[in-house]
């Protein structure tokens, strides 16, 4: 069973600096992919934008600036009030986006609860799947011991590369 933590909340989309624009968004984690946070964007059109990146970046934003490329994250004050400031870039556009700290961090402290810092990959369950990809095979197993030890040398003692030589010398 997975783990949702979602949060609603309003950010704001700057379009200068005196001028910005309300953007309803939820934030989500699962501990189905415990790495990622997700974004969504609900900006009045059919399809809501959703973005997707490290949680740990999110999270190391909250209290120094960090990223590059597409997703820079650092904390500042406007107008006296601590917030999170969020640069998004792709090839459709480029988008400044204002959260207030308090809500990213209460939200961010709530998956941390759920999946602590550097326990993300028990999450996804690698230990036991590469277990049961190496365990040996039963059908393998059940079969060598039924006495094909012997045909599967000898597929092992075959040439892989038979000359251009045909058999009969030809």
């Amino acid at each position: 069973m997975h783990t949702v933590v979602e949060r609603e909340l309003e950010l704001k989309l700057v379009l200068s600096p005196e001028r910005s624009i309300p953007v309803p968004a939820r934030l989500t984690y699962r501990t189905d992919d415990p790495y990622a946070v997700h974004i969504t964007f609900h900006i009045g059109s059919d399809h809501p934008v959703e973005w997707t990146f490290a949680r740990e970046l999110l999270v190391e934003g909250v209290f120094r600036p960090c990223g590059h490329g597409d997703v820079r994250v650092w904390p500042t004050k406007v107008g006296g009030r601590s917030v999170v400031l969020m640069a998004l870039s792709s090839p459709d556009g480029d988008a400044l986006l204002e959260a207030p700290a308090a809500q990213v961090s209460a939200w961010l402290e709530r998956t941390l609860r759920v999946v602590p810092p550097g326990s993300e990959a028990e999450q996804l369950g690698i230990d036991a799947g590469l277990a049961e990809l190496l365990a040996p095979s039963p059908r393998l197993s059940a079969t060598l011991e039924q006495g094909a030890a012997a045909a599967a040398d000898d597929l092992w003692l075959r040439d892989p590369w038979p000359s251009d030589e045909t058999a009969d010398g030809e």
